[in-house]
């Protein structure tokens, strides 16, 4: 049935394509201005709508880049705020968005900003400030960012993909010639020469000279409440996990769990939803009903950011309730020449140019 309704949006497809191509080649002409900053900044995109692991690779860059005062912007997808706003200790998920209160718990010491206008956030945040990351903009033209970063996930960049509507392609698949890196996310964290071969067959020789892979890591449930530590070995096969997921694409994680536990119910809500609180009492009913001598409750770290409303938090509390972080590891060929590339920008990369 999908199938057949993904070729039936195909002229939207094409219409949109085409709009798409219009709005990039004023831009590549300088019909429409793109602004560049002489201060150091790192896109960090795709070319889909959804996950492809945006929010690993922008916390692996803020690890890698410790030594620099780093500004993450970000639009604050999902919030209920506009304009410019700096996490402080007031904010929560539904003021900045789940991604950046993510940012923003996990780095005290980097500075995270929301702005649906990227080159006024840039603007406000340059002066006091070494490094930016943008989140998700590589399709924010307006921007000419001195480095980007171009994900692809590894079993969607070996599929067939289409433009929206009837695909996920936020524009046609060669706007990958615009970034600086191309990143290969949730690949096997070995890749064999023949995979690496098979991806890089999507992309020209200049391109595949920036192609790099990279696998994701799970660390340790944490608790939701008092933040301890539980290692997944301690998770049985008999272990009930319910798990709870507001995510673009859970599939990797559901897999993960499923070589711990045999019981995963997964239940299972679009990208950056606001929970309800009928949504956790069905799951919290769910959970009281299943007999199981052992059973827990685990969501994502994002998804743990809007779990911590007041009335949530109070739904669940005395349960057990566990997130587990997330980090990309980069195949051991590509993270000597990946971590130089950064470096090289923005040691290169000063305000005097």
């Amino acid at each position: 049935m999908i199938k057949y309704l993904r070729l039936l949006l195909l002229p939207f497809s094409a219409l949109y394509g085409i709009v798409v191509l219009i709005r990039n080649g004023l831009y590549d002409t300088g019909i429409f201005k793109s602004v560049r900053f002489e201060i150091p900044v790192i896109c960090v995109g795709n070319l889909v709508v959804g996950g492809s692991g945006k929010t690993p690779v922008t916390e692996y860059l803020v690890s890698l880049l410790s030594n620099k005062r780093i500004a993450i912007l970000s639009r604050g997808y999902g919030r209920n705020t506009n304009g410019f706003i700096i996490a402080d200790q007031t904010a929560t998920a539904e003021t900045i968005g789940d991604e950046p209160m993510q940012f923003y718990t996990k780095f005290p010491e980097v500075t995270v900003a929301v702005c649906e206008d990227r080159v006024r956030g840039i603007g406000l945040l340059k002066a006091d400030h070494d490094l930016i990351i943008l989140d998700d903009a590589f399709q924010h033209r307006a921007v000419k960012p001195g480095f980007s970063i171009l994900l692809f996930e590894y079993h969607k960049l070996l599929g067939w993909q289409f433009l929206l509507p009837a695909g996920n392609l936020r524009e046609p698949f060669w706007g990958y010639k615009r970034a600086n890196a191309l990143l290969v996310t949730k690949a096997p964290l070995e890749t064999t020469p023949g995979q690496r071969l098979q991806c890089g067959r999507k992309f020209d020789n200049e391109a595949k000279e920036n192609l790099f892979f990279s696998g994701l890591v799970y660390g340790q449930l944490i608790n939701l409440q008092s933040s301890a530590a539980k290692p997944l070995q301690d998770i049985s096969a008999g272990t009930a996990i319910f798990l709870l997921t507001g995510i673009a694409n859970p599939g990797p994680l559901v897999a993960y769990l499923g070589q711990y536990s045999q019981k995963v119910h997964h239940y299972n809500y679009s990208d950056h939803y606001n929970f309800k609180p009928q949504d956790i009492k069905r799951l919290i009913s769910m959970f009281n009903q299943d007999t199981s001598a052992d059973k827990l409750i685990i969501t994502t770290e994002k998804d743990a950011q809007r779990l911590r409303s007041t009335v949530l938090k109070e739904l669940l509390l005395n349960l057990p309730v566990f997130y587990l972080p997330v980090k990309i590891a980069l195949d051991h060929e590509d993270k000597a020449t990946f971590d130089q590339k950064i470096l090289n920008y923005v040691s290169g990369t000063s305000r005097d140019r």
